[in-house]
């Protein structure tokens, strides 16, 4: 399966998808069409950890007063399923390996994949 997650309105997504081979690939806009519980829990197989899919520096993470506090696996994942803005993004899943987030390692390896 080869899927990327990513937000249409989002510069760095555009351009990361702009600047990769998409050919085969199946692209999800979070926004649009949220992300299941079942693909989050896919992720998390790959990953190991909701935490690491979570993205700490969206506004609303600031909003609530998030990063002042330990967010267990479970509230990670809910928050989510509930928001789609606290997806690290983009996400690609290529066969079997995840890439996460938009670091210049991650997106590099992802377009070597």
């Amino acid at each position: 399966m080869k899927k990327i997650y990513h937000l249409k309105t989002c510069d760095t997504c555009r351009k990361i998808l702009k600047n990769s081979n998409l050919a085969g690939v199946e692209l999800q806009n979070i926004k649009e069409t949220p992300v299941t519980e079942k693909q989050l829990e896919e992720m998390h197989t790959l990953t190991g950890s909701y935490e690491a899919l979570l993205n700490k520096r969206a506004r609303i993470y600031k909003e609530m007063g998030l990063k002042d506090q330990v967010l267990t696996e479970t509230a990670c994942k809910e928050l989510i399923l509930a928001e789609y803005t606290f997806l690290k993004r983009p996400v690609a899943i290529l066969d079997k390996e995840i890439f996460v987030g938009n670091s210049k390692k991650v997106v590099e390896a992802m377009q070597r994949a």
